[in-house]
Order: structure tokens, then sequence, then C-alpha cells
């Protein structure tokens, strides 16, 4: 019996080493919507190593599409529980900054669940923020440079809440990741130095300058790093918790700054 050209498209991929070969079928044969050499070519990209976000051209999260360009950080799913704590936190108007935005997706988020924001995105990237701008449209301002320096200056000590999905991986352990990420992903959104932690150490030593009375900093951490991130706020001033969510395997520090 004759393969299908969706199960033939999954044995190749199968081969290839995709573990979730005829997810991934469906998902390149709608991308090839229905032009057999636009599919070759997505085929082609994947088997070649290509992550599959790039391939298509958006990743999925927090329920919606993200798009995302080669060399851009793909966000996690991991990275919900950063969405879920901000969100706890604000309403309608609130003011919140989006550090080591990437493509925007927390920003895209936060504006589903809650509603019109008075959002600015920023990542060090050019590239990440040329896709953030997209991304976000007219729902937010997005801006380029590093962590606080390009933000505007009316948002001094107004900030509601500042999200952070900042590099948290040690320098040395960025050659154990998986290929898709340390072979394709910019650097600068993976390396955070000798023990994954130095931009958590910039930010946990500007944040208050930036927030309201009450705002918090809601940043992503592994499991293993959170005690020392949180050390790094509390020293700062901050009232810390630890929040973490096991179905997609993220925690996140939330430091609030004393009203």
């Amino acid at each position: 019996m004759a393969l299908t050209p969706r199960d033939a498209l999954a044995a190749r991929l199968r081969a290839g080493g995709s573990v979730f070969a005829e997810d991934e079928a469906d998902l390149l044969l709608a991308a090839g919507d229905g032009d057999p050499t636009r599919l070759r070519g997505l085929l082609r990209r994947r088997l070649a190593g290509e992550p599959l976000e790039y391939v298509l051209g958006w990743a999925a999260f927090d329920g919606h599409r993200v798009r995302v360009t080669p060399g851009v950080f793909v966000p996690r799913a991991r990275t919900r529980i950063v969405v879920v704590e901000a969100a706890r936190r604000l309403h309608r108007y609130d003011r919140v900054v989006d550090l080591c935005c990437g493509a925007g997706a927390i920003g895209m988020a936060l504006l589903e669940r809650i509603g019109a924001l008075d959002l600015v995105a920023a990542d060090i990237d050019p590239d990440a923020t040329e896709v953030a701008a997209e991304n976000l449209g007219d729902r937010g301002i997005v801006v380029t440079g590093d962590l606080f320096a390009p933000l505007p200056t009316r948002l001094r000590g107004q900030v509601d809440v500042l999200t952070v999905n900042a590099p948290y991986v040690p320098t040395d352990a960025i050659g154990s990741m998986p290929t898709e990420a340390r072979d394709h992903e910019h650097r600068v959104a993976l390396d955070g130095g000798a023990d994954g932690l130095d931009v958590h150490r910039r930010i946990a030593a500007g944040a208050a300058e930036w927030l309201r009375p009450g705002g918090a900093v809601v940043i992503e951490v592994s499991g293993v790093q959170a005690p020392v991130s949180a050390g790094l706020f509390r020293a700062a001033g901050f009232v810390v918790e630890l929040a973490r969510d096991d179905e997609v395997d993220g925690t996140c520090v939330v430091a609030t700054l004393p009203a």
C-alpha cells in the first residue's frame, strides 16, 4: 500500500531524527500550502537541522503564534510562568516593561490576557526587536539597547511590572545545550556568564529605579539557580518569593519593591 503524502513526509522526518515526526509533518504540510516546491524547501531546511520554528516562521506560546526569524530566541513553554505571575499583578493600562524581550512573546501574551497595557519591550539584539515590533504592532513600544538604557525616561519610578527572560545559561553549559539552540540562536540570548546570573545581578541592582513602590520584577530562572537569584533581589531590598509551574517546568523569581 502506497504511503499517503503525510505519512511519507513523516517517515522522512523520522529518518532525519525527528521525535515528533507526525506532528511536524502536519505543520510543514500546512506551511507548504499545497505548493510542492515550497514544501520541499521547508523539508530541506528542517532535515538540515534548522529549528522547526524558524522553518515555519512562528512559535507557539501561551495559546498563540509568535513570529520568529533565524537567530532570534525561540519562546519556550516554560516562560509561561512569567506570564502567569505577571498577569496576577496587572490591570488594564498598567505600565509594563519586558526586558530581554526576544520576539516579544511575553508582551503578546500579557496583552491577550489583560487587554490594553502601557507596554515597552526592550532587547539588546536588533534582530529580536525588529521581530518584536512586528509582533506587538501598535500595542506596544519596542526599543533596542542594553537593559534599562533605552527605556523612556517617563517610566522611571512608574513601572507596575517588569518582566524578564534574561539569558541564564552558564557560559560553560552552552556547549551541552540542544544543537537547535546553541547552533542557531544568537549567543547573546543564551549566555548568562560564569554562573548564568550575570544579567540577573545587573537587573537586581537597577530595577528599583524604574518600579513604582509595590511594583514587581518577574524574572525567569532555572530551579537550581532560583535561590541565588532570589538572594540577589533580596539583598537589593526587594521582598522575594519563588513561583513554580511543574506542568511546563518553569520557575521564576518574583521580587516586589516595598511600598
